[in-house]
């Protein structure tokens, strides 16, 4: 692969050159190398479901709201305190308040989260 390039002593090439064209050759083999991996890693991210990648809570609601439910639509920890919970709520509905276009369905079932928590939240 290399064997075209001279020593320094045997032609003008100084050890800086022969090493520049080593690395712009190894840089070229790596490219050409990384056009098939690419293609499979781009494949693979594509085949996974979207919901890996996201933060937050996907699926419809329960019929009936469970303590679970309500702490991952909250975004807080089953464990947290009145504050916390008041203030995730606040949170929340400052973004889906249906004064602001967004659904009235929707406010309904998070504040059915904040009290669903409030009665079972210690102080």
């Amino acid at each position: 692969m290399f064997a075209e390039v001279c020593t320094a002593t045997s032609c003008k090439t100084t050890p800086i050159r022969v090493k520049r064209q080593v690395f712009r050759e190894s840089c070229r083999y790596a490219f050409q190398l990384w056009k098939p991996l690419g293609h499979v890693f781009s494949e693979t991210v594509r085949k996974m479901p979207t919901s890996t990648f996201s933060s937050y809570y996907k699926g419809g609601f329960e019929p009936k709201m469970t303590k679970r439910e309500a702490n991952l639509i909250l975004g807080i920890s089953p464990t947290s305190t009145k504050p916390k919970v008041r203030e995730a709520h606040r949170r929340i509905m400052v973004l889906n308040h249906p004064d602001k276009g967004e659904s009235p369905y929707l406010a309904a079932k998070i504040n059915e989260e904040k009290y669903l928590l409030d009665k079972e939240t210690r102080r």
